[in-house]
């Protein structure tokens, strides 16, 4: 019987992603000349795991490839190569091209092999240069010296008990032994149990092994690669003496052949596999899906394919499947023989179905969450490559990497962020000399957070450079025209021009900014999240970008209105307060419509009637109605309603996909009566009331 292997391709590729996630990581977390045992054990394990994974589902080329910056990680973990710069970026600029050999496999697309066979060249020239080696050569050498020769090698494979369960044939391994030469092979059942205990999934033999053949070690240690971690192995030379042939264990791998002892030591390897597994996985945890663009391309994993949830999360959405259904069974037998007293107990039964159902639905959602590393993971690596490009030094520190938002949002949240720590890093942070010339320390800082307030999720992208220049802002604004020469604007205001359609300060253009496109974009990706951004800058200090996103794009706290018959929800997070309208608080303004004053600010006046054509409406003053204070498009204005009419969570239906696109509408929801209500898009609901003011003044002049 064959097994199709395709159906694990999806796991495999899932797992490579995280290992190559993992890699990245650890490289870039890597000083050169000094050596973290753990790190770089970990790093060359998710080499291993991918070149036999790739190995086992017939992705020959990555395997090769893969095979390659495992033997380089070998000899940096193993002391025969020191870590050096050169080393970690040629092995960082292979993850990069170990992801696209990856994609290219998992889509079923063409590698594109130039790039491939330059890279492997790359690391075929960093194994070429001379590496401080003490292996078995060197042993061999000393051996020759004294007058004795190698005549072989003494191999002694101890399989741990769960060998056979991870795929691996220990025939297998013998077999290609013998293929290099004349092999002796001594095998030792002594552990094997009776019947009655006896696991066919367990291995219970060892062997013993002398290979008469001319060949080195390395070609033997590249046998036992992919079980390395399921077995205890030594491999020492056979030198012919002056009288007979024995093994010399070398210093590095001297075991000891009690066979006594052999089940104490296959505990101890199993219990350490299992803490280093444990290790693995808290460090996959974190680093988890690591996504990319083109400055970081490596660890991209396909994030909208498939999502990991944690064993708690089942149990908890199960358990609440189970009261649901106890609730809706106790209903059921009350319905069967119902009589005007039992209307305490429905009444009580519908409460806890109401409860249980408000219950599930906030388990539902817990499962689309997931944390912000799933982002954040991939600016350690532009920072890095940015930073290099622009001769640059950085500090990147990331806060809040455990922060739970919803998958779409995380999906949608990255592309925004980039390009925010990209105009941070080449427009805030400052070149060395010129940080060191202001009395600064020469490495800048760029820190991005996150964390919780209130229903929202707030990201704080953060540098300490130069500050934005409101003067500067100013200057180039009018020579574009965008604002007026007569036109007063608050610090906060020019602020919000860098966000303005083909806005730039740069005073040359190059392949990381300059070209005015991006931050209209960043705002406008933001907004259709249902999110708002604000800056706030000090010259000489340094720039923060505060982005407010709602957890999830599923589920909404809405404020629902009335307007004539119809009624709306207004999202929570873009409204502001709710006021009273007296008639001195009311002005006309030319070229901006009705104003009212709130404060020291004038805001415009939305009537939302006049912009959706509504009729029926009560408020035809102001002072009839109630304007809602929202902010949208950076500024703030009022929309005019007949009546609140209260706070609810309701559940977002695309009104593009059931209808088609309106304008100033993000979608639709059922309320609980059954009608049906549309959410207003903040946003697009300033810009077609901005359109018919302009109609309003055009007709008034003519």
């Amino acid at each position: 019987m064959t097994i199709d292997l395709s159906q694990f391709h999806q796991v495999f590729f899932e797992e490579s992603f995280e290992g190559l996630g993992l890699m990245e990581s650890g490289l870039l977390a890597m000083d050169p000349g000094t050596v973290d045992a753990e790190e770089i054990n970990a790093i060359f394990r998710a080499a291993h795991s991918i070149k036999g994974g790739s190995g086992t589902f017939g992705f020959d080329r990555v395997a090769s490839f893969t095979h390659l910056m495992e033997t380089l990680l070998d000899e940096m973990r193993d002391g025969r190569r020191p870590v050096t710069a050169e080393a970690l970026e040629v092995l960082l600029q292979s993850v990069d091209i170990l992801g696209e050999m990856l994609r290219a496999a998992q889509d079923g697309q063409a590698l594109d092999e130039e790039r491939v066979a330059k890279q492997q060249q790359a690391l075929e020239t960093a194994l070429q240069a001379n590496p401080q080696k003490q292996d078995a050569s060197d042993a061999a050498s000393a051996l020759t010296a004294d007058g004795a020769d190698i005549n072989g090698w003494h191999i002694v494979f101890r399989p741990l008990p769960n060998l056979m369960r991870t795929g691996n044939d220990p025939l297998r391994i013998i077999r290609e032994l013998a293929a290099l030469g004349e092999l002796e092979v001594r095998g030792d059942a002594s552990l094997l149990p009776g019947f009655d205990q006896f696991d066919p999934e367990e291995c219970y033999l060892s062997w013993d092994m002398r290979l008469h053949a001319d060949v080195e070690r390395g070609q033997i240690t590249e046998i036992f690669d992919w079980v390395e971690d399921e077995c205890d192995l030594a491999i020492m030379p056979l030198v012919a003496s002056e009288h007979e042939v024995v093994a010399v264990p070398e210093t590095v791998a001297e075991v000891s052949v009690d066979e006594g002892a052999l089940s104490s030591l296959a505990q101890e390897q199993e219990e350490r596999r299992s803490a280093s597994d444990d290790r693995r996985q808290e460090e996959r945890r974190k680093t988890a899906g690591r996504r990319s663009n083109d400055p970081a391309r490596s660890a991209t994993a396909a994030v909208s394919s498939s999502i990991r949830v944690g064993i708690d999360k089942i149990d908890n959405l199960i358990n609440m499947v189970g009261e649901l259904v106890i609730t809706q069974s106790m209903l059921s037998m009350l319905g069967e023989n119902f009589h005007p007293g039992q209307l305490d107990k429905l009444k009580d039964g519908l409460e806890q179905m109401a409860r249980h159902t408000r219950e599930l639905q906030e388990s539902v959602m817990q499962v689309r969450m997931l944390p912000i590393s799933f982002t954040f993971s991939r600016f350690p690596r532009l920072v890095h490559d940015l930073g290099r490009q622009l001769g640059k030094k950085i500090d990147l520190k990331l806060t809040g990497e455990s922060t739970e938002l919803d998958k779409t949002v995380i999906e949608k949240i990255g592309d925004p962020l980039v390009h925010l720590v990209r105009n941070s890093l080449d427009h805030g942070i400052e070149t060395p000399q010129e940080r060191l010339a202001a009395g600064k320390l020469e490495t800048g800082t760029i820190e991005l957070k996150a964390f919780h307030q209130g229903g929202s999720i707030v990201i704080e992208i953060r540098d300490d450079g130069r500050g934005l220049d409101a003067e500067r802002l100013h200057r180039k604004a009018l020579e574009r025209g965008i604002v007026g020469v007569d036109e007063k604007l608050s610090t906060q205001q020019i602020y919000e021009l860098i966000f303005q359609p083909g806005f730039s300060t740069a005073e040359q253009v190059s392949d990381v900014s300059g070209r005015g496109v991006g931050m209209d974009v960043v705002r406008r990706n933001i907004l259709e999240l249902g999110g708002s951004i604000e800056i706030d800058s000090e010259p000489g200090r340094g720039t923060g970008m505060l982005i407010r996103l709602p957890l999830t794009l599923a589920i909404l706290d809405g404020q629902t209105i009335a307007v004539g018959g119809e009624v709306y929800i207004i999202p929570l997070i873009s409204i502001i307060e709710s006021i009273q309208v007296s008639p001195e608080m009311v002005n006309l303004v030319a070229g901006r419509g009705e104003t009212f004053k709130l404060r020291d600010e004038y805001l415009p006046i939305i009537r939302m009637h006049e912009v959706f054509g509504i009729e029926g409406y009560r408020a035809h003053d102001l002072t009839d109605g109630l304007l809602v204070v929202v902010e949208g498009e950076g500024r703030r204005y009022g929309v005019l309603v007949d009546e609140l009419i209260g706070q609810q969570q309701v559940v977002i239906k695309s009104l593009e996909a059931n209808y088609e696109k309106v304008d100033g509408v993000s979608g639709a929801t059922i309320l609980g009566d059954g009608s049906v209500a549309l959410i207003l898009d903040i946003p697009g609901l300033i810009r077609l009331a901005a359109r018919d003011v302009g109609l309003q003044l055009i007709k008034k002049t003519a």
